[in-house]
């Protein structure tokens, strides 16, 4: 079984060496260093994504991408996800075009409503339009696709007549739609033809099989060619498991407790739960590189992936903390994910 192995990144801001909180401009260096590195170890992609909020340094993902494809020869490039509800999708479409040309064909996008939710009023959309607005946008995104002139009206935006977008890419664009567990959500994706990628943060991976299958048959009843299911999820690689949990906990306790108060949620986060999810059935990643390989391809078996993406950055984890994680996902959990899934042991 194939498998590509990526990262992801929505450019969290960081702790330096002295304990100090670093700043956006530092953190966005840092993430483009990553980015390298990921590209030297061999692996697949490298997905930024965009947020509007302090505890994140990039709202402006293309920009970084740009950046990192100056520095980087292989590695695809793409995010984690774009924000298309309040956003407009002849200009994304426009941007990555641009990305593309300038990494020579290595741009890709991972299109969403988004979980967060400051863009919106930010930019002037009403969240009463959640739906709406993703639905319509994504429709002219995949127009714009064909690189023809397109000829579409809505109820969101200005309606187009003819409308030609620049620049052209030598290949086309991949594009995938970043879901977090809606059944309708999957179809949606399957009607356009895209990618599905699943955002799985919580309880065990195994339960999004059945939105694998309705997916694949999603495609065939709309008669679309097969397309890529992913995952992103996260997690936290170092030399031992205690060493990577014990670096990984306090981050994720942090920034779960702090989202928990804003929306809400019940009761608090705490070791045992996290011990849970780090564990066989949970959703975090994290640990020593065999066992992080192999609960990877425990993923990729069950739910058929062609793509696991790893959100790397978590909190406050420090750079070289980060950049030691990263060189062992590229240079022992990728090789050893794929002698897995090969039958070796």
């Amino acid at each position: 079984m194939e498998i590509e192995l990526g990262l992801d990144t929505f450019g969290d801001v960081t702790r330096g060496p002295d304990g100090g909180t670093l700043s956006d401009a530092e953190t966005i260096r840092n993430i483009v260093a990553q980015a390298k590195l990921a590209d030297e170890v061999g692996l697949s992609f490298f997905g930024v994504g965009e947020h509007h909020r302090h505890e994140f340094a990039v709202s402006s993902p293309e920009i970084v991408l740009a950046a990192i494809a100056s520095a980087t020869k292989d590695i695809r490039l793409g995010t984690a996800v774009t924000v298309l509800s309040s956003d407009d999708p002849v200009r994304v479409y426009e941007r990555f075009a641009t990305l593309d040309a300038v990494s020579h064909g290595r741009a890709e996008v991972i299109l969403g409503r988004g979980s967060f939710i400051e863009s919106f009023p930010l930019f002037g959309y009403d969240l009463h339009d959640y739906e709406a607005l993703f639905e319509e946008k994504l429709d002219l995104f995949v127009q714009l696709m064909s690189e023809r002139p397109v000829t579409w009206q809505g109820t969101m935006r200005p309606s187009l007549t003819e409308a030609d977008v620049f620049p052209k890419t030598e290949n086309g664009i991949a594009a995938w739609v970043g879901v977090g567990g809606s059944p309708e959500s999957v179809v949606r994706t399957a009607r356009h033809g895209l990618g599905l990628m699943l955002a799985i943060i919580g309880g065990s991976p195994a339960r999004f099989r059945p939105y694998v299958d309705l997916f694949h048959r999603s495609l065939a009843s709309y008669e679309k060619p097969t397309a890529p299911v992913g995952v992103h999820s996260p997690g936290h690689i170092a030399d031992t498991d205690e060493q990577a949990w014990d670096e990984l906990y306090p981050e994720m306790a942090a920034l779960r407790e702090k989202i928990g108060r804003e929306r809400g949620w019940a009761g608090g986060y705490n070791r045992l739960q996290f011990q849970n999810e780090v564990g066989p059935e949970g959703a975090v990643y994290a640990g020593s590189p065999e066992r992080v390989a192999r609960k990877i391809a425990d993923t990729v078996r069950t739910l058929g992936l062609t793509r696991f993406d790893l959100k790397f950055a978590n909190g406050g984890l420090e750079h070289d903390k980060l950049m030691k994680s990263i060189e062992l996902y590229g240079t022992v959990v990728a090789p050893r994910v794929r002698e897995l899934l090969a039958g070796s042991v």
